[in-house]
């Protein structure tokens, strides 16, 4: 076994170990801590509410969902409000004050395209998504109380605009008189304030509640172990989520306590409802089987409050129903109170890390104004931040290379006996100062950094539709060009299986391909033939595997690989080195010379 192979399987099981403590030493504690608290939690609402605290399954949607129609037919089933701002335009409908026809104005579905991408969308209709508030009781003879097929009142207010909120009422016709105000507030935020006033003559106990909806989970959607998509919420300091496939498996999660929120998610978009944050509450996610699939929600029902004959209550939830900028999300976690509303984005397990990056990120988009000049910088910043640890790496490797004729004489001469060969081999390590771990130790502290890069890549939404210099129009969808017209040299648009999958190889994953080759050009082969063939095949195999990813991906791993080429190309010349590259440089100018002849 070669000294670079040793020294990555020495990374790897360094790798494992920290992990493993990692996970026995802080995550295992942290989670026995909130499954503690989470039970304490339970009690106390227990404690308080008695057996007078509603199921959650009160909550629930329970109208079967019919086939899909369309969408401008389902639109004209209520009577609707229209809604408009700077950054979304839709509709509110009356029937269950549902906000059910959202379009997002910043946002195309298609590059350069006119029409919106559409987030809500009614009940019945395709990719139907909305959210909604209601009321439950668990005090004999309380029904009628706003739910799904409420139909309210509008008393005033004929558009809803951020400068103009509307109020809307429902008389329950047994002494609960509703008042609901909506307004709207910065971006993608809704406020909905309820007024209850008691006039049935006994106390009635009442649980407000929220709810996310989607009619059925995406046929389109790909799975990414990077991109979360499915019911997610936060509730007290903890985050709950499940992916769609979990949902469709019946593998519900519900969990109480107190400040937080619900809703569903995909890559870039958010639907959310958030609770009054002083008060406790259940939170839900699942799926439910519907006529050709499985609906998903996700919902949160508070804590009983009573309310006596004569008196009145008030209370105050928000819906987000929007694009995930992190300025509207931050807006709503830091002005609105809305515990860790930033968890909407998949920061991964390496947050820590990934956070930073993201905000390094967003500053640079905003100095450069373009999202491909901003991932050029962050990597060549984050290259000069850890240059110290790549120089003590590529200059081990160099002394390593150097030394690399007398350990190959140590091998020769004590090639019998193994234990002399490796004392003879401790001994030269000692005579040249040579620490064989200083090649892998210090490239470990960048390695969770470049995976928190390739995180936050993954999931920013300003790389959604950002165009790069040359042919790249949407630098979050796979480099459009082919090989199999020579890049379009040739005359013809390739179609079929030539377009899909890791047979559809554009420019960028072939140049991604030479620089990882130029990488591993400056590197001496292994000493065994097959492992050096193996080798050798890595950059073709990558040039097939990275053609499925999004060439801002791609383009990030093809600058990150040039800029380590150049880096540890000086830093082995500047030892005496001589690497592959020049070797194979030589020999190409001495054909070229020959062939001038």
């Amino acid at each position: 076994m070669g000294e670079e192979q040793r020294n990555l399987f020495i990374a790897l099981g360094l790798i494992l170990v920290i992990t493993l403590g990692w996970q026995a030493l802080v995550l295992g504690p942290a989670e026995q801590e909130r499954r503690e608290l989470f039970e304490a939690e339970q009690a106390l609402i227990a404690e308080q509410a008695g057996s007078d605290l509603p199921g959650i399954a009160s909550a629930v949607e329970t109208a079967p969902i019919s086939a899909a129609v369309d969408r401008d037919e389902a639109l004209t089933s209520a009577q609707r409000i229209e809604i408009e701002s700077d950054a979304v335009i839709g509709s509110f409908s009356l029937t269950g004050a549902r906000l059910d026809d959202l379009r997002l104005r910043r946002y195309t579905e298609e590059v350069d395209g006119d029409e919106l991408v559409s987030l809500m969308n009614p009940a019945g209709s395709a990719n139907s998504l909305y959210a909604r508030d209601g009321w439950v009781s668990s005090t004999p003879g309380i029904t009628n109380l706003p739910g799904a097929t409420t139909e309210w009142t509008l008393m005033s207010g004929n558009r809803l605009t951020p400068d103009t909120p509307i109020m809307l009422s429902y008389d329950n016709g047994a002494g609960l008189d509703f008042v609901r105000t909506v307004s709207m507030g910065e971006d993608y935020v809704f406020e909905v304030t309820d007024t209850v006033t008691n006039r049935s003559g006994e106390t009635v106990d009442l649980s407000r509640y929220g709810l996310v909806r989607q009619g059925q989970i995406p046929d389109d959607r790909e799975p990414n172990l990077t991109v979360f998509e499915g019911a997610i919420a936060v509730v007290g300091d903890h985050r709950i989520q499940r992916k769609y496939d979990k949902l469709e498996d019946g593998e519900d999660v519900q969990d109480d306590g107190t400040g937080g929120w619900v809703g569903i998610t995909s890559q870039y978009w958010l639907a959310a409802v958030m609770p009054d944050q002083s008060r406790a509450f259940t939170a839900e996610l699942q799926g439910t089987e519907v006529a050709g699939g499985t609906a998903i929600q996700a919902n949160y029902l508070e804590m009983a409050q009573a309310l006596e004959s004569g008196a009145s209550l008030t209370s105050t939830s928000h819906i987000f129903a929007g694009a995930k900028e992190m300025s509207a999300l931050n807006h709503v976690q830091n002005d609105l109170g809305i515990s860790k509303f930033d968890m909407a984005v998949n920061w991964g397990w390496l947050w820590f890390v990934v956070r930073p990056i993201v905000w390094l990120l967003t500053a640079l988009i905003a100095m450069t104004g373009h999202f491909g000049a901003a991932i050029m910088v962050l990597t060549l910043i984050l290259k000069l931040i850890l240059f110290p640890l790549s120089y003590k790496a590529f200059a081990s490797t160099a002394k390593m290379k150097e030394v690399a004729p007398k350990m190959k004489e140590i091998k020769e001469r004590y090639a019998s006996d193994k234990q002399k060969q490796q004392e003879a081999t401790i001994e030269l390590y000692k005579t040249e100062k040579i620490n064989p771990l200083a090649g892998c130790l210090p490239m470990l502290p960048q390695l969770p950094i470049f995976f928190a890069l390739y995180q936050a890549l993954f999931n920013s939404l300003d790389m959604r539709h950002a165009s790069f210099p040359g042919w790249i129009s949407d630098m979050a969808a796979p480099d459009p060009t082919t090989m199999w017209n020579l890049f379009g040299l040739l005359p013809f648009e390739p179609t079929g299986i030539f377009m899909t999958g890791f047979i559809a190889i554009g420019l960028w994953p072939i140049l991604n391909g030479i620089t990882m080759a130029a990488q591993q050009a400056l590197n001496p082969p292994p000493d065994d033939p097959m492992q050096a063939k193996i080798f050798a095949m890595l950059p073709i195999i990558f040039v097939f595997v990275m053609a499925q990813f999004a060439a801002g991906l791609v383009i990030y791993w093809a600058w990150n690989s040039f800029l380590t080429v150049i880096q540890q190309y000086v830093i082995m010349r500047h030892y005496g080195n001589e690497t592959q590259l020049d070797k194979f440089i030589s020999k190409t100018l001495q054909r070229f010379r020959g062939s001038e002849r």
